[in-house]
């Protein structure tokens, strides 16, 4: 049980990738609820940042309560949660219905990140940047789904084809039924362990203590800055698109299906290579890596923006896993709070630049957003400034 579980790793990752599709069902249906329920702009906003916030701000909150008490059958419960919530959407009436459907969504989800990044912690033996590539890889995947959830099956079927989510739900809690006795398991173990060595071998300190708080707002500053890009290419690159290459919308859902799609690929390769280089190098190879890329693809011919954009999502993408494992080995013994803060506080911050660029967009046009967008990944540079983690 010490050694990498790499068939723990690939079920935590396909119940990622199953949970993140269902979150991603959500944002997919807003054409649909817009014309079913002759929804408003600023109800969808409100169903958005329903999930967001919830899904978001409560992932440390379970953090910090599971680093006190284990509960490895949290997770099946938090996957039933969102079971629940999305036969609700499935079958909602009114606007008030929605948004209690999505918060179920959002507590499934809040609970089970911090809970599922803990386990491949567990399952990593000594190749964490590895295991936590595995793991986030399949959310990774669930997200780019949602433009083909959108075409092959709410399209089609309208607001209750979201009740095929229900079986897909239903897969993940079996699976993660398996989990949860697994990692009953593993805690006993590792318990034994301990008591074997003795108390003083519990013992978990950072070398970095005297700066633990620095380097940690910094490393979360950089996942902003990352977060803020992600949101700008995945929210309004298609309306750039559509502005600057007269593309259709089925077009523009494409170009963006292949940033999400190479973005995923980058998020496995990542963590490989933060093992075998060191993670700081890597996230500071990628997000300066990013920046000439993200400069020039606005002003790239259609075709070559198809290319800059598959690059762009891989290599920005391959310091996602890489900055939660950092993130675990700075502040060692804070695993749930450390997931929760790097990947949930991360998204909610994504949900912010949303609306910041979005106004930018309003005020002086989809282009010049985009442009000044380009420009994020320059943040990068203080990467310099955190510490060499040890290979």
């Amino acid at each position: 049980m010490e050694k990498t579980n790499y068939k723990i790793l690939i079920i935590m990752g396909i119940c990622h990738l199953l949970n993140d599709s269902i979150q991603a069902v959500v944002p997919a249906m807003f054409p649909i609820l817009e014309k079913s329920m002759g929804l408003t702009f600023t109800q969808l906003g409100i169903i958005a940042f329903a999930l967001n916030m919830v899904a978001s701000i409560m992932q440390p909150v379970v953090g910090i309560m599971t680093d006190k008490k284990p509960m490895p059958y949290a997770l099946p419960i938090g996957l039933t949660s969102t079971l629940i919530g999305v036969l609700g959407l499935a079958f909602a009436p009114s606007f008030a219905s929605i948004v209690l459907s999505v918060l179920l969504i959002g507590i499934g989800s809040a609970v089970f990140h911090p809970e599922g990044s803990r386990v491949a912690y567990m399952a990593a033996g000594k190749r964490r940047g590895l295991a936590q590539s595995i793991y986030q890889v399949g959310g990774n995947s669930g997200q780019a789904l949602a433009p083909l959830i959108t075409a092959l099956i709410l399209v089609p079927l309208g607001q209750k084809g979201a009740v095929w989510f229900t079986f897909v739900a239903a897969i993940a809690v079996l699976l993660l039924i398996y989990i949860a006795t697994w990692y009953t398991k593993k805690l006993r173990f590792d318990l034994e362990i301990l008591k074997r060595k003795g108390k003083g071998a519990t013992a978990t300190t950072s070398p970095y203590s005297n700066n633990i708080g620095l380097y940690l707002t910094l490393l979360l500053f950089l996942i902003f800055a990352r977060s803020w890009y992600v949101s700008g290419m995945t929210n309004y690159y298609a309306f750039f698109a559509i502005e600057n290459y007269q593309f259709s919308i089925q077009k523009a859902q494409i170009y963006l299906f292949a940033f999400l799609v190479a973005g995923a690929i980058g998020t496995f390769f990542g963590g490989p290579l933060a093992d075998r280089f060191g993670k700081r190098n890597i996230i500071l190879l990628s997000l300066i890596g990013t920046l000439p890329l993200s400069i020039l693809l606005p002003f790239a011919s259609p075709a070559f923006a198809f290319i800059l954009l598959a690059l762009t999502g891989f290599v920005l993408m391959s310091s996602f896993s890489v900055t939660v494992v950092y993130a675990q080995e700075l502040v060692p013994g804070k695993i749930g709070l450390m997931s929760g803060l790097t990947v949930g506080l991360a998204f909610g911050m994504g949900a912010i630049g949303s609306v910041v660029l979005g106004y930018m967009a309003d005020q002086i046009g989809i282009t010049l957003t985009i442009i000044l967008t380009g420009f994020l990944p320059i943040l990068g540079i203080l990467t310099l400034f955190l510490p060499q983690d040890k290979k």
